[in-house]
Parts: C-alpha cells; structure tokens; sequence
C-alpha cells in the first residue's frame, strides 16, 4: 500500500511500526500519470488472487464505489507464470491416485493456459478421447487462506479507524469475498455448473458445451471434453472453416438472452477467451467458474424494470427499485425520476444499432452511483455478461442490433409475470403466507397478552449512533477512574513520605518514592492514549 501511495491508510490504522519498516525497505512515490484508481488496481493485481477477487466483487458494487474505479476495476486480470511441468504432472497424479500413464494415453506438460488460480493441460484419455485437464495451483488454497485472515483483520481496523470507509462495509466484502473464492477453488462446483448448463440447453444443437469425466474430476482438479475448434476472436481462421461470424454473432445473443432471461442460470464472463466456435459452427463457452443466477423473484424484478425501461417511464423505474428494495431511506425521488427520464429520452426512439450498450450502461451505473441505488449483485452480473458479449459481437459483426435481441425474450419474461401459471404461483404463495398468519397470530398473541398480564413483556429500542455514544462515554469514564486511582496513589505516597518509616533513599521512604514513579508510568500512558485518540 505504501508503495502505490496509500501509507496515509496504513498510519491511520495505526500500523505505525510495520509502516516505518515497510516504508525504508519497500516505499517509492507512485508514477505521477498514474491515477488513484490505477493505483488501486495495480496494488490489487500484485497482492495476488484473493485480491484481484475482492476488486471484482468491489466492480459489482457501483453505489459504493466511484464510478472511475469500478471502470478500473473490470480491467483487473491475474495471469501468472505457469507451474513447472514436474510440479504439474505430482498435483495431477496426487488428485488422481495415480500415474498420468495409467490415466492419459498422452499429456501435454505444457499449459495452454494459465491464471493464478489454476492452469489447463491438452490430454488424451486412453479411449482416444480428447480432453483437457484444470488442475489448482499447488498452495493456492492456503495462500488464499492467510490472504483472507489479513483481509479480515483490516476490515475490522478500516471499520473501527478510518469512519468514512464503514459505508461501504468492509467486513460485509470480505465475508462475501470468502463464500465466493471458497467455491470458485472448489472445481466441483464448476462441474456442476457445466452439467447444469448444457442440461438447460441440451435441445439447441448450435451450441456445445464439454462433458464432464467424473472419474477424473476432484476438487482440484476438471477433466472435461476437449473443444475442437477456434477462438471466437479468430474472425480470419473462421472465415477459412466457412463459418460466418455473423451467425454465430446471433446465436451468442440468443444463448446470453435465453440463459438469463428463460432459465435464470447464465454465464457471466461471456470475453473472447472464454468463447470458442466448433469447426462444424457450434459455439462454445468454457471456464463456468463465475456463473450468474437468478431467482423467479430477481427475474419478476428485471423484467419490471426493464418493462419501465422499454415503455420509457421513469417513474415506473423508480418504483420498481423502490419495490426491489434498492432505493436508500433518504433518495431523492423527485431527481432521481428527472435524471432516468433525461437518460430515457436520451435513447428513446434511436434506431437500435446506434445504441452502444457499454456507453448506455456508464451513464447508468453513474446514477446509480450518485443516488446509491443498491442494485443487487445478480443484477451487476447480467449487466456485465451484456457489456461484455456486446464487445464480443461487434467485433464479430460490427451492424449487430443487441437491443433487438434482447426484446423478444423481455417480452417473453414480462407477459409470463401476468400468465395463468405465475398468477397461479401468486396465489399459492398468498395462501401459505395468510395460513401462516391464521395459524401463527392467535398464539403469539396470546402469548403477547400473557406476558403483559405478568408484567414481564419488554420494549427494544434501537437509537442510531447510541452505541457509538455508549462506547464513548465508557472510555471516559474508564479514563476518569484510572485518573482517579492515580491521583489517589499520588495522595498515598505524599502521605508516606512524611512518615519516618522503612527503608529510606536520600531521607526519603522507598515505598513512597514508588509509588511517585508508577503513578508517573500510569499518568504517562493515560496523557498518551488521550493525545493517540485525537481528543483533548
């Protein structure tokens, strides 16, 4: 932190000793054409893995954090070296319980990718069949287990020291960050989520998504079907296989739409890399570590928003985020229904293949950001899987109507939340709910009434800031008592010294003497905590 400029945190956290240290060893100045949130991500980045997830977690979060940072933070990547082949080839053979001969009837030791969680191999199963195999990095499990107990320990010193960084609830991220890398490690969950994926599609025969060995597969290691194809990036090598990228433009589009908006189970880092095409023109996605999903509710949610948003009515906007729970208590309506309706105007009526998506969705979040509208994560998700597969697809077909895409399938989402079946869903929810209430009310009543009768029924108030205040008037009075016993040992010794008893040093008593000297340690460390905590 020192290094990228942050040392005012570090001295505020009161890491003083550890500052110092780090500062003679390991302090320069930050290049000064660096901006504070390149700074941020290029702190993240050399941290390492755990790091570079808290700052994706952090990118989904635009009404905490500036707008210029959460930009910043979607160019966060963590590729590393690759492990050496032997090291390699020991983790493989250790998840396996046995040799890679036995196993492989061939394996590439070198990786033909690799990132600081894991890196992939080229293999041959010993039926012929190509595969490719992921194994974890070896470590990395408890690299990212000593990251999180610092993480910890200094969102709970942000929280306490530095007041201004509580909003954006530090430890919260933290908890969030640790149930998010715990799974990503875990590469049965992305097994599972293959096998999902490709069962919710398994009638689209213009889509490919690999099979999972289960022999194979441990938690930390994915054998899975190799793809035989090409980068979607690669427009020239698909042109010579007679694929036009325009086609599979489209399908991409209808799988991101279809997988979000019909099946609520999508993937959400649809960049180049993550995209092959087959050479018989089917397209496949791989890499399902970070997979979105979404509840009926959250999709009831997108859908009424996104109905607002097509029928260009601010106010039914804003009521939906009201509704969704992401309005704060003190939003300003009235300027918040001013500035989605100036956005809405905006694109209103433009013919759709002049939209730019990634433009659309900066001056967006921008608002969000200002009105700290708290649009949950799931839904940052699905903008980031579109802002992503839009880059995608216009590099592949440069005239591609996304927006037109997308309404089919929001009107499909719109008209389900007034169909029989969700109306019938409705209802059966209301009914559980208002037997619940039948059947619970009487007796928590009765029992409400039992307990007034006997006097020992209970009022809980909760003051905004009592606690701080308590806290603060415990510390004063603890500083008032320890000054009390001072001045009460100061008292004592004054009255021994003029008492002729016990040993005496220059014709005064020891045991007065001492007393002199731990009352002046005692009123030394109260004087310096006083002036530590910044309140005379």
């Amino acid at each position: 932190m020192g290094k990228y400029g942050f040392g005012e945190i570090v001295d505020r956290l009161n890491l003083k000793t550890a500052y110092k240290l780090g500062r003679k060893i390991f302090f320069r100045k930050p290049a000064p054409d660096l901006s504070i949130h390149e700074r941020i991500r290029l702190a993240l980045e050399e941290l390492g893995p755990t790091f570079v997830k808290l700052g994706q977690v952090l990118s989904m979060r635009p009404f905490l954090i500036p707008y210029e940072l959460v930009l910043e933070l979607t160019k966060l990547h963590d590729q590393v070296p690759p492990m050496p082949a032997d090291i390699a080839r020991e983790a493989i053979e250790e998840n396996m319980g046995k040799s890679i001969a036995d196993a492989f009837s061939s394996f590439d030791p070198l990786p033909i990718a690799s990132a600081s969680l894991s890196q992939v191999h080229n293999a041959s199963l010993h039926d012929g069949t190509p595969v490719v195999v992921k194994i974890q990095r070896v470590g990395i499990e408890q690299t990212i287990e000593a990251d999180m107990v610092i993480l910890k320990d200094l969102a709970v010193l942000l929280e306490r020291h530095v007041p201004e960084i509580r909003t954006y609830e530090p430890v919260g991220l933290v908890e969030e960050l640790s149930r998010s890398t715990r799974k990503e490690i875990n590469f049965l969950y992305e097994a599972r989520n293959m096998e999902i994926f490709g069962r919710n599609l398994s009638d689209d025969g213009r889509v490919f998504i690999p099979r999972v060995f289960w022999d194979y597969t441990t938690r930390k290691m994915l054998v899975m079907e190799r793809i035989d194809g090409v980068k979607i990036s690669d427009i020239g090598r698909l042109r010579e296989l007679n694929i036009d990228p325009e086609v599979i433009c489209k399908i991409g589009g209808e799988l991101v739409f279809r997988t979000v908006f019909e099946q609520g189970f999508f993937h959400a880092d649809p960049h180049p890399g993550n995209l092959f095409v087959t050479k018989d023109g089917r397209l496949a996605p791989v890499d399902y570590g970070m997979m979105g999903v979404l509840s009926q509710s959250q999709l009831g949610e997108l859908g009424d928003i996104l109905s607002a948003v097509v029928s260009n009515d601010a106010s039914m906007v804003v009521y939906s985020f009201s509704r969704a729970s992401a309005l704060p208590e003190d939003v300003n309506r009235q300027a918040l229904e001013a500035e989605i309706s100036e956005l809405l105007m905006r694109y209103h009526q433009i013919p759709l293949a002049q939209i730019d998506m990634s433009t659309l969705f900066d001056e967006f979040f921008d608002i969000i950001h200002r009105h700290r509208i708290r649009v949950k994560s799931e839904f940052m998700l699905f903008g980031k899987a579109i802002v992503t597969y839009e880059e995608v697809a216009r590099s592949l077909y440069p005239g591609y109507d996304l927006i037109g895409s997308a309404a089919p399938f929001v009107k499909k989402l719109v008209f389900s939340r007034i169909g029989f079946s969700s109306i019938l869903r409705d209802i059966r929810i209301g009914t559980a709910e208002l037997r619940d209430f039948v059947t619970t009310v009487p007796g928590e009543l009765r029992e409400l009434i039992f307990k007034l009768n006997r006097g020992e029924a209970r009022i809980g108030l909760d003051i905004m800031g009592m606690s701080r205040m308590i806290g603060e008037l415990d510390k004063s009075s603890n500083r008032l008592a320890f000054a009390l016993v001072i001045a009460a040992i100061i008292v004592g010794s004054s009255m021994v010294l003029t008492i002729d008893v016990g040993i005496k040093v220059y014709g005064l008593p020891v045991v007065g003497l001492i007393g002199y000297l731990f009352a002046g340690i005692l009123g030394a460390g109260l004087a310096i905590s006083i002036l530590r905590s910044g309140k005379l």
